[in-house]
């Protein structure tokens, strides 16, 4: 088993997800429900579906595309997200609920589902999929990385969140992305 893939993509995703929008979802819900259980099982059924199909599609840019501009694509996507995580999220009580009116778990799996659609941790997803040669792997490392992050947002609440130093925390992801992304342009992408 790679566990290389697993412990990249649990690192990297975890700390993409701190002061991202799913996480802060994650404490609108806890404060809002004040049933922890039934939000993380919502959190990681979620992101299974997610991260799965992020993995899916990662592995089919890996067929579709050739080697050469497949390290390109991947180059130039891990710089995008380095990017991308500089940029913080918000979100506020309307878009955590997305108007349902059903159980803590179904509009927990609903709204991190929808919430993570085209979001940083999935794009990550679906690059270190086309990246690794075990995409299921990444998914795993990717899942673990979000339940990292956002099963202790579910229990410590947004106090918590304004404790952490997110801007040093996004700074850090973003240079990982960074590097990742110019050892794959660099042909020396082995050392990820």
């Amino acid at each position: 088993m790679d566990f290389h893939s697993i412990l990249v993509s649990t690192g990297i995703v975890t700390l993409a997800e701190m002061g991202d929008k799913t996480q802060l979802l994650a404490f609108l819900l806890a404060a809002k429900y004040k049933k922890p259980v039934p939000i993380i099982l919502g959190i990681l059924f979620a992101t299974i579906l997610n991260h799965g199909l992020a993995g899916v599609l990662g592995l089919w840019i890996t067929q579709i595309l050739s080697p050469e501009i497949l390290r390109w694509v991947l180059g130039l996507s891990f710089i995008a997200m380095a990017l991308w995580t500089l940029v913080p999220d918000k979100i506020d009580d309307e878009e955590a609920s997305f108007g349902l009116k059903s159980g803590v778990f179904l509009t927990t799996l609903v709204t991190f589902f929808l919430a993570e659609m085209g979001d940083k941790t999935q794009v990550a997803t679906i690059a270190m999929a086309a990246h690794y040669p075990s995409p299921i792997l990444v998914v795993i490392g990717t899942t673990l990385g979000m339940m990292i992050a956002d099963v202790p947002a579910v229990f410590l609440g947004n106090s918590f969140a304004k404790k952490l130093p997110l801007k040093l925390i996004h700074s850090i992801a973003a240079g990982i992305f960074f590097v990742m992304g110019v050892l794959v342009l660099l042909k020396i992408d082995q050392l990820i």
